[in-house]
């Protein structure tokens, strides 16, 4: 029996480890796939990055790097080589003798230069980076809701007195970057500044009474042309003001999209 074992194992041990390797390869690739869709399941930007990004304050880009140190992100040295050659043939011949030669000249040409990338092209990064920092409030103006997330928790722990059992929060007192869902309008339009306004809810018409989002944004950061009418968007931003007398929430919008 104990030859046999031998024997059985002598031809089949190869097979075995194939099958073992095969079998682990497999339960990686499944784990792999797995945490692919939970990760997708869990992106919380609503495919932001699929969205049409009309206006993108600049200047709030530049500042929120360099207030990281990180310039390295938006102006870096590219050191360029180009190879260039030539070459030179002489031919002669005389008296049915024939010679030629020639002569490579290859050479190397080196140009270093500074090259600055567009706010547009890391908007799409910060937002990532804001979200993984957990550092973003989703707020839906539609369904006046607040998504529960670690900003979220952050700001009520920010505010619950000791003892006290609140569960609630003030946009206005939100200090995190806040990323606002709702239904917008351009309420004037000057050289400087363009004005959009946002109701809470999802009244009929925006004119009806109730509070309201305000985004005061300067013109010359507007990429496209303004959609007329109301229409959804998405803005990034930072809670600036509560204006009670007006029931008005001013917000100051680095990127708004669409």
């Amino acid at each position: 029996m104990g030859v046999f074992s031998e024997a059985w194992w002598a031809v089949w041990w190869p097979w075995m480890l194939l099958w073992l390797l095969t079998a682990v390869c497999v339960v990686t690739v499944l784990v792999l796939a797995v945490s692919r869709v939970a990760r997708g399941r869990k992106a919380p930007d609503g495919g932001l990055t699929y969205r049409i990004c009309f206006y993108l304050n600049d200047k709030q880009v530049i500042d929120y790097y360099l207030s990281r140190g990180d310039v390295g992100s938006l102006r870096k040295n590219v050191k360029q080589t180009t190879a260039g050659g030539k070459t030179a043939n002489v031919h002669a011949s005389g008296f049915g003798v024939s010679a030629g030669g020639g002569k490579n000249d290859n050479s190397e040409i080196v140009s270093e230069y500074l090259e600055e990338t567009e706010p547009i092209s890391v908007i799409g990064g910060i937002m990532k980076e804001l979200e993984e920092k957990d550092v973003t409030v989703h707020v839906d103006l539609l369904t006046e809701s607040i998504r529960r997330n670690a900003a979220m928790t952050r700001a009520l722990a920010a505010l619950q007195r000791p003892g006290s059992a609140r569960q609630h929060v003030r946009l206005r007192d939100i200090e995190d970057f806040v990323l606002i869902r709702g239904r917008f309008r351009k309420i004037s339009a000057a050289d400087d500044i363009t004005v959009f306004l946002a109701p809470y809810g999802n009244p009929d018409t925006l004119d009806a009474p109730g509070p309201r989002v305000r985004v005061s944004c300067p013109t010359e950061w507007l990429r496209n042309e303004v959609p007329r009418g109301t229409f959804s968007a998405r803005c990034l931003g930072k809670v600036q003001d509560w204006n009670a007398q007006d029931a008005v929430l001013e917000v100051d919008a680095m990127a708004i999209f669409r």
